[in-house]
């Protein structure tokens, strides 16, 4: 509610300087977790290495799985899961999934989603040629949508984050035909790697082979499944 533009003047320059303050924050923390926990990368890739990636095609979400083929999906995801003996770090399922799965992966905490959205539309909005040819719609337009907390990313804002973090994203998918799907930097080799597992067109989480799992996060043994 406006109590008027004197008052509203004062709370929107405050909230401002305190946003900025945040943001900063995040960074300087970001950047001290992304190299404490680089040396950890490469485990899950080990483990599933006799995969052969499918190549990665950038597309929006346009189309989404009914319940019943939902529900199928999630059981042959958790059986691939099984398998390769991989460990999900669950994130919320607030529409910030992707993001938050990534800032696990980068910095060990979903915590810092808003950080990697911020980065990933930068990246967009900076280097417009290289994604809007994926993107049905005035490009502009999409990259604002995306920037609202909330808003599911999609396979044009994983090839973003590929890029802007010079990261290999491996996706392990409840695909019927397609178990694995790696996305790679375009114009630079990357220094990382970043797993997550894909409950197709649905959620994104974290993924770590069992015994490099977080401390805060990692189950018992018998129950990590579930």
């Amino acid at each position: 509610m406006r109590n008027g533009s004197i008052s509203n003047d004062g709370c929107s320059s405050s909230t401002s300087l305190s946003s900025q303050q945040d943001v900063e924050d995040d960074r300087m923390i970001a950047v001290v977790l992304s190299e404490e926990y680089a040396k950890l990368d490469g485990s899950v890739g080990r483990r599933i290495s006799s995969l052969a990636p499918v190549p990665h095609i950038p597309r929006i979400n346009l189309h989404f799985p009914s319940s019943s083929d939902s529900n199928l999906d999630y059981q042959r995801l958790l059986q691939r899961l099984k398998v390769y003996g991989l460990y999900e770090v669950k994130v919320s399922g607030d529409g910030n999934c992707q993001f938050r799965a990534l800032s696990d992966q980068i910095y060990r905490s979903p915590e810092y989603h808003k950080h990697v959205r911020k980065e990933v539309v930068k990246q967009l909005k900076d280097n417009h040629a290289l994604y809007e040819g994926y993107v049905p719609m005035k490009f502009k337009s999409y990259y604002k949508k995306m920037a609202k907390s909330g808003e599911w990313g999609d396979h044009v804002t994983l090839q973003a984050a590929a890029d802007k973090f010079a990261a290999k994203i491996c996706l392990l998918t409840s695909f019927r035909d397609t178990c694995f799907v790696e996305i790679v930097p375009r114009h630079q080799v990357p220094v990382r790697e970043l797993w997550l597992s894909f409950w197709s067109e649905v959620h994104y989480n974290s993924l770590y082979e069992l015994q490099d799992a977080p401390l805060h996060h990692k189950p018992r043994r018998k129950h990590w499944l579930f």
